[in-house]
């Protein structure tokens, strides 16, 4: 069976096509699936969402990500794993073909990205390099996680230590166990990060983690871009994903 487990922290806006997504994808595969919301500490209607439209709700209170993840992981029931983020919309493609991937004998891998709406030109030109760097090095973006059950206990799921690069880590550590593929195929993910912090305010934060090397990555503090208070798009009617909202009586999970 295939968990899909999104890890959400107020994302009421975005959660429903997520879910919609979720759901189209996992009806197309020959498998039995289900999909797990990990809760952390939502102050907005994530949670009621999420189980109105037939999810599985785990409550977190650790802020932090890869705690979030393998809260999720813990409480699914599949021997493949998919994590994506609760703003991130996956295609048909994407999860047929992750599944082919783990079927085939791979212990896991991750996708290419693309960003909804407009984003600024500086992401337009760096996002196609950083994903063919990704893919080169054999990297996970961070939206769009797979592993087979049995790799994930192996390494012990996400390093609970890192409050961000989460993903890179479990990346290195799964392709200690087998192959790990970096899929053609592509989610598409919000860009309002892009449109919510300035070229400049990016710069400064990764030319932080050059000078302190991974310790920063180890405390929330310094890491507002992920876990800091700006929520709202300031363009929320520029994303390209599909405005249709599923029912409540669609069943997310089989």
């Amino acid at each position: 069976m295939i968990s899909f487990i999104v890890p959400a922290y107020n994302e009421e806006k975005l959660i429903a096509r997520t879910l919609f997504a979720l759901n189209e994808a996992g009806k197309r595969i020959d498998e039995g699936y289900e999909i797990v919301v990990a809760d952390d500490a939502s102050t907005d209607r994530t949670a009621d969402l999420a189980s109105t439209l037939g999810a599985r709700v785990v409550s977190v209170t650790r802020r932090q990500i890869a705690a979030t993840r393998n809260a999720g992981a813990r409480a699914s029931s599949g021997d493949k794993l998919i994590f994506v983020d609760a703003d991130t919309v996956v295609s048909n493609e994407v999860v047929r073909a992750a599944v082919e991937a783990m079927n085939g004998g791979a212990v896991g891998g991750g996708s290419a990205v693309t960003f909804d709406g407009r984003v600024p030109r500086y992401a337009e030109i760096i996002n196609p390099a950083l994903v063919r760097l990704f893919r080169a090095l054999g990297f996970a973006c961070g939206c769009f996680v797979f592993c087979t059950r049995e790799a994930f206990d192996k390494v012990g799921g996400f390093d609970e230590e890192l409050f961000a690069s989460e993903e890179i880590s479990i990346s290195r550590a799964l392709k200690r166990f087998g192959k790990f593929i970096v899929l053609r195929e592509s989610v598409t993910t919000s860009g309002r990060k892009l449109r919510m912090y300035s070229g400049k305010e990016f710069l400064c934060l990764f030319g932080r983690f050059a000078l302190s090397g991974t310790k920063r990555l180890k405390r929330r503090d310094g890491l507002e871009v992920w876990y800091g208070g700006r929520r709202d798009d300031p363009e929320p009617g520029s994303n390209s994903f599909s405005q249709r909202q599923p029912s409540p009586e669609i069943e997310l999970s089989v």
